[in-house]
């Protein structure tokens, strides 16, 4: 047998090959090898593999995912060969203060697959058992690998004072706003806009239960009227952040997602708004809670597994792992529409 396998290596930002690699194999207590079936984009990939780099290079990225179960230590009882995974990509140390209280998001000295350690644009990867998740047989390998950001939105929305009949305003209609839309209407949000530039999202948005729709920000403030009792931020640009300001209603929840790559300011008025209406802002950092890896987690797995999230009409590139140095090429300039891309390391 081969002791090689095919893996997407990042050498430097913007370097990017698909190069023949050791395979990683479990070497002590409590490891699960796992043969990868799905590893999706994150927005945080692209300007991580084309602008940043990662904490130590060559390394192989990729962090959501999903994949089979191949081989287990003699020790591990909570997962088994043939086995459909999920894994958080947080390692968590589990000993820091903020991992004592459960707060595993905030962890002091964590690890993380794809930026820290090699990931999973890759045929097979090692993780620990404890970051293993089964999940049912009948959950499309798929919706497994879009876990992630579905758990980061309702982590995100959990920052905040939804309930029942709360008006909400969601900007950026990319996968993790698409969920937090989703996520809003099953909260039992009575309005819910979307804000993005993209036509094509804005009709995803639709799809997924946007009552209200603005590409601009002058349709967005024409919609707001008294303003959004909450409002989920996940563009990470400086214009939609000072947008959000704008829309949240007197005492209202604004929660932050998008990871800016330019300094933001915000306007005087904003600020002033900020102040006098004396809004809550919010910052939302991965998707995990006590007890590990977070009720976020578990509650994702359910809703999707049951039907009552949609995930299938996010897809809009379905890949193999030869296409992604060409794909991220393509991802970095917006010469096309995407919006959840996923790539098949063994095929599909």
């Amino acid at each position: 047998m081969s002791q090689k396998m095919q893996a997407a290596v990042l050498h430097a930002p913007g370097q990017i090959s698909v190069d023949s690699v050791e395979k990683p194999t479990i070497s002590g207590k409590g490891q699960v090898l796992i043969s990868v079936a799905v590893c999706g984009v994150c927005g945080s990939d692209i300007d991580r593999m084309l602008h940043k780099g990662t904490y130590k290079m060559p390394l192989i990225c990729g962090h959501e995912f999903s994949g089979y179960v191949v081989e287990v230590s003699d020790d591990v009882t909570t997962a088994s060969v043939g086995d459909l995974v999920t894994v958080p990509p947080l390692i968590p140390c589990f000993k820091c203060n903020l991992c004592k209280q459960g707060q595993f998001s905030l962890c002091e000295d964590y690890d993380y697959f794809g930026s820290r350690r090699n990931g999973a644009y890759a045929e097979l990867v090692v993780s620990l058992a404890s970051n293993v998740l089964v999940v049912p047989k009948s959950l499309d390998p798929r919706a497994a690998a879009m876990i992630d950001p579905c758990a980061i939105a309702i982590h995100a929305l959990r920052r905040t004072s939804i309930k029942k009949g709360s008006k909400v305003a969601v900007i950026g209609a990319g996968p993790i706003g698409l969920f937090a839309i989703q996520w809003a209407k099953l909260l039992g949000a009575s309005e819910i806009l979307a804000v993005d530039l993209s036509e094509k999202k804005m009709k995803q948005a639709i799809i997924a239960g946007a009552t209200l729709t603005a590409s601009s920000e002058k349709d967005a403030l024409l919609n707001s009227e008294n303003g959004y009792e909450v409002v989920f931020e996940s563009a990470g640009i400086p214009s939609s952040i000072n947008l959000t300001v704008s829309l949240v209603a007197a005492r209202g929840d604004a929660v932050f997602v998008g990871i800016p790559n330019k300094a933001v300011e915000f306007s005087s008025e904003n600020y002033a708004r900020f102040l006098r209406k004396e809004i809550n802002l919010h910052g939302a950092w991965n998707s995990f809670s006590n007890p590990w890896p977070g009720e976020e987690w578990f509650d994702s797995i359910k809703m999707l597994a049951e039907g009552k999230l949609k995930w299938e009409f996010m897809i809009t590139h379905e890949l193999t792992l030869n296409d992604l140095p060409e794909m991220f090429q393509k991802l970095g300039k917006r010469s096309e529409h995407t919006s959840k891309v996923l790539f098949f390391p063994n095929g599909k």
